[in-house]
């Protein structure tokens, strides 16, 4: 599934046009990557939760040469599905 069958599924089942539909996914999501950026988490209950890491500098190793190397500090994205996503993912693929 890509942001057009999103947007599609939106227009079908909120009855936005295709436009409004395009720009209310579009809204959300601008929303929801700038309050990521900023480093703060987004929860959306009944699916889950966004949250921002800081990963830490340290030495990993080139699996090729097995040289060391130095991994720079960086920030990580994460999501974690909520009880009631894991359940409905579950449940659909059981059947």
């Amino acid at each position: 599934m890509v942001k057009v069958d999103i947007v599609d599924m939106v227009h079908e089942k909120v009855g936005f046009t295709k436009a409004e539909a395009g720009e209310a996914v579009e809204a959300i999501l601008r929303v929801i990557k700038e309050t990521l950026q900023h480093g703060e988490a987004v929860q959306v209950v009944g699916f889950g939760s966004f949250t921002v890491r800081n990963k830490r500098e340290r030495t990993g190793r080139n699996p090729k040469t097995g040289e060391e190397i130095k991994i720079n500090p960086r920030r990580v994205l994460s999501f974690r599905p909520s009880q009631i996503l894991r359940m409905n993912v579950n449940s659909f693929h059981s059947l």
